[in-house]
């Protein structure tokens, strides 16, 4: 089970900056997981939320401005990615709109580092797998009635592989379902030591989390 760490490891550090990810590629993690998003003058972000602490739309500012909001350095995806190339990269894509700048950092990184682009909006993994020769995944807050009629309908993108899975709807038979089709189940959101224990368990391809600690101190 590869173990990814979620926004970098920010125990110590704001969240989704380089000195959150050092500190994960520290600690041993296989992977980090991050956020793109847009800015307003068209630059592939490293930022979760949609909205800075001063409540102002990241899409609406730029990078510099969102600095400055946030209080902290803001990374941009290619720095990232080429700071620390020897781990595995969940890029979540935020929105849509952040897929144009997000596609030529992964053209150009995807044969020199590890690449799995994911997110909530399914129409994004679509797009960017029709575009780039990457693994994708299907985030899911949900838990459908019919796993197997995703998988199905993914049939015509081949990069599309993954379900990652939100911990509080993940079951047993849904896991089946998945790893029947050959695709691989990842899952996000654990947070109390049992609660990694039960992940570890699962036969899981992968386990995004908070807190890397409690799977690395075992």
């Amino acid at each position: 089970m590869l173990l990814l760490a979620h926004r970098g490891y920010h125990a110590g550090f704001p969240e989704n900056t380089m000195a959150a990810f050092a500190a994960a590629v520290a600690l041993g993690v296989d992977g980090i997981e991050t956020d793109v998003r847009l800015s307003g003058d068209g630059k592939p972000v490293i930022v979760h939320d949609r909205v800075t602490p001063q409540m102002r739309a990241v899409a609406e500012l730029t990078h510099r401005e969102i600095e400055r909001d946030a209080a902290h350095p803001v990374p941009l995806l290619a720095e990232a990615i080429e700071a620390f190339p020897g781990v595995l990269w969940d890029i979540e894509i935020k929105t849509p709109e952040a897929v144009a700048a997000t596609l030529p950092v992964l053209k150009r990184h995807r044969g020199n580092c590890r690449l799995f682009v994911s997110s909530f909006r399914h129409d994004v993994v679509r797009d960017v797998a029709l575009q780039v020769d990457v693994d994708c995944g299907l985030l899911l807050a949900h838990r459908p009635l019919d796993a197997e009629a995703i998988v199905a309908g993914c049939a015509a993108y081949p990069q599309i592989r993954s379900v990652v899975w939100d911990y509080g709807i993940v079951d047993a038979a849904a896991l089946q379902a998945v790893e029947q089709a050959g695709w691989r189940n990842y899952v996000y959101g654990a947070v109390t030591p049992a609660e990694h224990r039960h992940c570890m368990a699962l036969g899981l391809a992968g386990l995004i989390t908070d807190y890397p600690l409690h799977v690395l101190k075992r």
